[in-house]
């Protein structure tokens, strides 16, 4: 927390595109520009602590929630792949993955495997362009409150997204379209009650 919030917001996000500069610069003096596969990304959503002003930069664009969230504005984040020869300049990608998936994609791209089992996935087809690319059948999360008295589940099958929230009085499931919301407005658990379902077996 300071008096100027958003300048100093500002002047970190500039700090830290300066950073990523450096870094690459090293990186293609070492000679290693080629070799070297870069990932820039974040394990959640938009901070709103120290006087943060999300919504003056427009830190989730129109996703609804923000960090310790579980809708899209908490867990919907940028991830910019980049490695010259190998991922196709400019090319995008709508492949449904989560962060744990980084351990087996540099694991692959290393040569090696995991010795034991773990949750994610290489993404090292997705980033090659590769039909091969395996997908999760879920992704889920589960958030907390500090004070105890209710906390929420979400999980994200194809382009439906359920959020499950737990209440002293009672639980409630809304099931969302982010194909066609992605704000996650408008609840249609009443008119898909098989997916509710499947949703609930997953949580």
């Amino acid at each position: 927390p300071n008096q100027y919030p958003r300048a100093t917001y500002a002047a970190m996000i500039s700090l830290l595109d300066e950073y990523v500069g450096d870094l690459l610069a090293v990186r293609q003096r070492s000679g290693l520009d080629k070799g070297t596969l870069v990932i820039f990304t974040t394990d959640n959503g938009a901070a709103v602590v120290g006087g943060a002003d999300a919504d003056y930069f427009e830190c989730s664009g129109k996703l609804r929630g923000r960090k310790g969230s579980v809708y899209e504005g908490g867990i919907r984040v940028p991830f910019i792949a980049w490695w010259p020869g190998v991922i196709k300049p400019g090319s995008t990608s709508d492949h449904m993955c989560g962060i744990w998936d980084l351990m087996p994609t540099f694991l692959e791209v290393a040569g090696t495997t995991a010795t034991r089992s773990i949750d994610g996935l290489s993404l090292l087809p997705a980033l090659k362009d590769d039909d091969s690319q395996k997908e999760h059948p879920f992704l889920y999360w589960e958030r907390h409150n500090n004070a105890g008295d209710a906390h929420t589940q979400a999980v994200r099958f194809g382009d439906w997204k359920a959020v499950k929230t737990y209440k002293k009085n009672g639980t409630s499931l809304a099931l969302y379209n982010l194909k066609e919301d992605p704000s996650e407005q408008n609840d249609v658990s009443a008119k898909q009650p098989e997916l509710v379902q499947k949703a609930e077996s997953y949580l």
